[in-house]
């Protein structure tokens, strides 16, 4: 490898890591504000509690993705990866989270008060993120470590959208729709571009051939 080769990809891998920690920053922001559904404390939001199926429901998805959110973004630092012991433990309560979450995630969007297109969108989130996850689970237990890089890259961008979510709802505000409105568009632009992008980097960033440990 060449020196400007090094110099070439050196930006790059500062940009990359440095997108890694501010997305580690929200998720840990959102996943902590996001734990007062668990403990019912503090402001609850209307349209989340009037869920009809918000009872057991809310609690479970609550939990489960906020831990996701909370953890899932370390899983992506090259130092941890390499201590394996700490990386499969924070894996397997990831995949716990995402999972618990997704089932109950399901369940609320049936009982959305924000109407059927709302509630689609979150339901087929729902039933990816249980998916994209259990693959996941299933490369790594069968030691396929590059498929299970690629699988967990979607994953995280599906947990993410719980950031992109609250991101998106008061530049909609701003942009001057109501919020009923713009909940209704995040039921689909929270997660459907997230997923895009991360197909996007994994053909360009992680070719067949690579093959990393977990």
């Amino acid at each position: 490898m060449t020196a400007q080769t090094v110099n070439t990809k050196a930006p790059a891998r500062r940009l990359s890591l440095g997108l890694l920690g501010l997305a580690i920053v929200l998720s840990a922001g959102v996943a902590i504000f996001s734990y007062r559904y668990v403990l019912q404390v503090g402001p609850l939001s209307p349209g989340v509690t009037a869920n009809l199926f918000a009872k057991p429901w809310l609690v479970l998805h609550a939990g489960g993705a906020a831990t996701a959110l909370l953890v899932g973004g370390f899983q992506f630092i090259p130092a941890l990866r390499r201590r394996r012991a700490l990386h499969r433990w924070l894996g397997r309560i990831y995949a716990t989270g995402c999972v618990v979450g997704g089932f109950a995630g399901f369940a609320m969007a049936f009982g959305t008060t924000a109407g059927p297109v709302a509630g689609w969108g979150f339901g087929i989130l729902a039933v990816i993120w249980i998916y994209v996850t259990g693959q996941g689970w299933l490369t790594a237990r069968a030691r396929r470590f590059d498929e299970h890089r690629r699988w967990m890259i979607r994953s995280f961008a599906l947990t993410f959208a719980a950031v992109t979510l609250r991101l998106y709802l008061p530049l909609g505000v701003m942009a001057g729709l109501t919020f009923e409105q713009i909940y209704v568009a995040t039921a689909w632009i929270s997660w459907v571009p997230n997923l895009a992008l991360a197909e996007l980097y994994i053909r360009r960033r992680l070719p067949r051939a690579t093959a990393l440990a977990a």
